[in-house]
């Protein structure tokens, strides 16, 4: 096994710098050693990447030599050092040969250490400002469920739990993820990414419109059914702007943008209101509403709309009702005119 070169090799391949790698190898071979051939004095290793490696233990001078692994007598220490006397420490070079096993397993535990130090510090150098944050990748392969995207010099993780079932996910696809944690239960790091998070939608609308990044408009509520339809609910601090007119864009391009990074997921904007009336009526656009009953204690809302609205209203599975009650956080019941007629009857 060359030590060296794969230390080369590991390195490069997971760019890390490769004299902290070498250091901390030097330390723990010198240490294995130590401990293996029970040496009381100092051992130490040196890794040199062009010329090979060397080994240096210091022998202790005894008038018997009954370890020669870190032993000297007298005889062999004067001639290293005239002045050498029993009981000092010789400084004298090894063969590393003689490491032979010490070193493979040395190597083995210390670089999967490493490994996982480097990376870890390497992964919160590339995303300690991106957790919770949007950032563009390339999909890079298929393992197993999991979707990998390249980001920067890190393969990011995409798990199948936080992957949405319509979209392709076609090799050196380009795509925006949002960062949800970096996973350190395993033997590797995983940065774990989302496309499914309520959060992704945020943020694109936040690259999107620069008013949102202003504090002019904010994002008050998001409710997500992923690949398939979203409502988010907007407010202006400044009465001069139309929150949902800035976040549609001129000629609809800011919110097409984020359809077309979405693949076509449907976003419907409302305006957010502290009046629960006004707020579930927006919610549950393009629906038109008649009227609403409301139970505060249960929050609730007893919603009728007109009889052509009712399909409308409840959306196809059920979906912009069950939008419309999670993006403003009110159970809602929706009847037709005719429907609410029979049941007063």
């Amino acid at each position: 096994m060359d030590i060296l070169q794969q230390l080369n090799q590991i390195a490069q391949e997971r760019d890390l710098p490769l004299e902290e790698l070498q250091k901390e190898l030097e330390d723990a071979l010198a240490v294995a050693y130590k401990k293996f051939v029970g040496a009381t004095g100092d051992v130490s290793v040196k890794l040199d990447p062009k010329r090979g490696w060397t080994a240096e233990v210091e022998k202790e001078v005894v008038a018997m030599v009954t370890e020669p692994s870190y032993q000297l007598s007298v005889h062999e220490a004067k001639k290293k050092n005239p002045e050498a006397e029993i009981g000092d420490f010789v400084p004298m070079e090894v063969d590393p040969n003689r490491f032979g096993r010490i070193a493979a397993q040395t190597f083995k535990q210390v670089l999967s250490q490493k490994l996982r130090e480097a990376e870890q510090r390497h992964i919160q150098e590339v995303f300690h400002e991106s957790m919770g944050e949007v950032v563009t990748g390339t999909v890079t392969r298929r393992d197993g469920q999991s979707v990998y995207v390249q980001v920067g010099k890190v393969e990011a993780e995409l798990p199948r739990r936080e992957q949405v079932p319509t979209e392709p996910y076609r090799p050196n696809d380009r795509m925006k993820v949002y960062v949800l944690k970096v996973d350190d239960s395993g033997r590797r790091l995983r940065v774990i990414v989302s496309r499914t998070h309520p959060n992704l939608l945020r943020k694109l609308f936040d690259l999107e419109v620069p008013e949102i990044e202003q504090g002019v408009i904010l994002i008050k509520s998001v409710a997500r059914e992923p690949g398939q339809r979203s409502k988010i609910a907007v407010l202006t601090t400044d009465e001069r702007v139309d929150p949902v007119g800035a976040c549609v864009g001129p000629r609809g391009s800011r919110v097409q943008a984020i359809v077309d990074e979405l693949y076509d997921e449907k976003i419907d904007i409302v305006p957010f209101s502290e009046d629960p009336l006004t707020y579930i009526t927006n919610a549950l656009s393009p629906a038109k509403v008649n009227s609403i009953k409301m139970n505060e204690e249960e929050r609730s809302a007893y919603v009728v709309v007109p009889d052509n609205q009712l399909s409308l209203a409840i959306g196809k599975g059920g979906q912009n009702v069950r939008l419309a009650a999670r993006l403003t956080d009110w159970k809602i019941d929706i009847r037709s005119e005719a429907q609410a007629g029979a049941e007063k009857k």
